[in-house]
């Protein structure tokens, strides 16, 4: 068993040590909001936060995460990134949207002022092939703007 503390929650897990994060999230918890995409750390479809920093939880097993706190987009609910990416129209597909709102929202958490070229930076690890990337890039310029004049960043 590993306890863990998933989006605020301390949760154990009875899957077996070298199950994924993903794995679990998915189908122990039923956080469904993280995709499943290449399963091989590639695409970003399954980025979570790990003790606040970004990673593929795709290839993480769990027995690694004992005592960690983990953020799924799901815990992002209230954070500006998500109103942002609404309000920009951002998902087409949608499928890759979870592993960007979490890359964004650890983008703002380190820098709430962050300029296009660092924007695009912060998500270049992460697939798109609806061609979603200008809406989502000025959803994240959107949600630094409206976290600076006092909207929702946690």
């Amino acid at each position: 068993m590993t306890s863990l503390t998933v989006n605020g929650t301390v949760r154990t897990s009875v899957s077996p040590p070298a199950t994924p994060l993903l794995d679990v999230l998915r189908g122990e918890f039923g956080l469904t909001g993280t995709r499943f995409g290449c399963g091989e750390e590639q695409c970003g479809a399954c980025l979570v936060l790990i003790d606040g920093a970004p990673a593929q939880a795709c290839g993480r097993e769990i027995a690694t995460l004992e005592g960690r706190a983990v953020t799924t987009v799901e815990g992002l609910a209230g954070h500006g990134i998500i109103a942002a990416l609404i309000a920009e129209q951002a998902g087409q597909c949608g499928y890759c949207l979870s592993g960007m709102a979490v890359a964004a929202a650890a983008l703002l958490a380190r820098n709430p002022t962050p300029g296009r070229a660092e924007i695009a930076q912060a998500l270049d690890p992460q697939l798109c092939r609806c061609g979603a990337h200008p809406r989502i890039l000025r959803a994240v310029e959107r949600a630094a703007r409206d976290m600076a004049a006092g909207g929702t960043g946690r």
